[in-house]
């Protein structure tokens, strides 16, 4: 295996997993540091989706005890069968959705133009949603969420297909303006993860299964081990973070980077691959 390859795949995997589960979208990033290292063929693109597995596994262990205790308590207590349910009411709009608009958004949307645009976008809803003071907080746990509030947060999610929305972003922010404390909607945001991500890079593999090989595993496996160790690292820091701290900088962040992105390619200064 091609030792500069593979260190493209690290580079790619410690950016997936950084940035998976803050507001800034994983996918813009993966697409602008793609473009970036020459890392932007079909195999990439089924290696940037695949990936997010490494990412959702760091989600697994961080929440593992509610995760177990959910499981063993599925057959016989209504809480856990609800909290289950609402994961899946969740889920359910971007299967759909991405099933049929999948395709469309991958060919026309995953360029560096869009994706500055919406980091752009993104920062500003992010800053009008951490001034709005008129929502009132009213689900502080995600096992006092209804079904209709989980299905307003997946079809919030939907949002993210569009490349440099961030879904973590969309179901947080989303979740807090629909009434949820900013910790019940990032505890939200983790658990729907992981059906959503998982499934994403199962179809993934599986429709491109002709463009990989036995000789792609090493590539794949640097890019999920590091995908894994960084998302660990992100969501342990991110769940400390969010208990005294607004998402107002993220936003920050994304304006800025949006500007530099438009504003290296408009000047020449990078030639961003579409």
């Amino acid at each position: 295996m091609d030792v500069v390859l593979l260190a493209k795949a690290a580079v790619m995997g410690v950016v997936e997993g950084l940035t998976e589960f803050l507001p800034i979208s994983s996918t813009g990033h993966l697409i602008l540091a793609g473009s970036l290292l020459g890392f932007d063929d079909e195999k990439a693109k089924v290696f940037d989706i695949a990936i997010q597995t490494g990412a959702i596994l760091a989600v697994i262990l961080v929440y593992w005890q509610k995760i177990r205790d959910t499981i063993v308590a599925l057959p016989s207590e209504r809480q856990a069968q609800r909290f289950a349910l609402n994961v899946l009411i969740a889920f359910l709009p971007a299967v759909v959705l991405g099933l049929l608009f999948g395709k469309a958004i991958k060919e026309h949307l995953f360029t560096p133009a869009v994706v500055a645009s919406t980091f752009i976008l993104g920062g500003f809803i992010i800053l009008w949603a951490e001034r709005r003071t008129e929502v009132a907080t009213r689900i502080h746990d995600v096992d006092q969420m209804t079904p209709w509030d989980a299905l307003k947060v997946g079809l919030v999610q939907t949002l993210a297909m569009i490349p440099g929305t961030s879904r973590s972003g969309a179901t947080i922010i989303g979740g807090m303006l629909l009434g949820l404390s900013r910790k019940a909607a990032t505890d939200f945001s983790f658990y729907l993860a992981i059906p959503t991500l998982i499934g994403a890079g199962a179809y993934s593999l599986y429709k491109e299964r002709a463009l990989l090989s036995v000789a792609d595993l090493p590539l794949f496996g640097v890019g999920l081990v590091l995908s894994f160790v960084s998302a660990w690292l992100c969501v342990r820091w991110l769940l400390r973070y969010i208990s005294t701290h607004s998402f107002s900088p993220f936003a920050w962040y994304r304006i800025a980077f949006g500007v530099l992105v438009l504003a290296t390619a408009w000047s020449g200064v990078v030639t961003w691959a579409e």
